[in-house]
């Protein structure tokens, strides 16, 4: 038995639907302007960008129904609604016709973003980890097994501030879809069983405040709702 110098962190986890097992979380994948309105609202062309990955923490997640802190250091908060794809068995060059055979099931998310200090780290060119990695930034509503509903491939996604919508599309609208991100990512790292990816965000993201409650869905996913103190 390893005899640690203090007593290691509790496993991160995600809830899976229907069941009280729990779904282990490695590392969390983010896919950056991956729909093309969305894209070009924060100034990027999707006609010509490959797909790339920013991380957030395994410690990020939070559950559906959670209260969550305004974070330090911003005051520019914003939402942005996600398809989740939990990976259930890992691989590297991992072909996009065989992708989906590694997918444990979907879920529906919230990449949480400091914006203001987003904005600061692009001007400067330096990483963007401290606005998007930070604690409780990761919201993420209880997981549907590929079992239960396949592979979405189309669906409403959306997400409101206080019954007034602000994000509605379609994961029909991803530049790369899934299959297409795993195989991607499966090139750089090994995947494992446990990681998570979210998949990208569409148009309308916008900032919310203290006291103010976001809930959003995808369409056959279920719906996520996340209060700001």
């Amino acid at each position: 038995m390893t005899d640690y110098i203090f007593a290691p962190p509790p496993v991160s986890s995600v809830a899976i639907a229907g069941t009280d097992a729990r779904f282990p979380v490695r590392r969390i994948f983010c896919v950056g302007r991956n729909y093309a309105a969305h894209a070009r609202e924060m100034g990027g062309d999707p006609t010509r960008e490959p797909p790339f990955f920013f991380l957030k923490p395994a410690d990020a997640v939070v559950d559906s129904g959670t209260t969550v802190r305004y974070p330090p250091e911003t005051g520019n908060l914003h939402h942005e609604i996600e398809l989740v794809v939990a990976i259930g068995e890992g691989g590297v060059n991992i072909a996009p016709e065989r992708a989906l055979e590694h997918v444990f099931g979907y879920g529906v998310g919230l990449d949480m973003t400091r914006r203001d200090l987003q904005e600061t780290a692009k001007s400067l060119r330096r990483p963007w980890d401290w606005s998007k990695g930070f604690d409780q930034s990761a919201p993420i509503a209880p997981l549907l097994t590929v079992a239960d509903i396949g592979h979405p491939r189309s669906g409403r996604i959306w997400v409101a501030v206080d019954g007034e919508i602000r994000q509605d599309s379609d994961i029909d609208q991803l530049i790369w879809p899934v299959p297409d991100v795993i195989s991607f990512a499966s090139r750089s790292v090994e995947l494992k069983p446990g990681d998570l990816f979210m998949t990208g965000t569409p148009e309308g993201v916008g900032a919310v405040g203290r006291g103010q409650v976001m809930t959003g869905g995808i369409e056959g996913l279920g719906e996520i709702t996340i209060a700001i103190d």
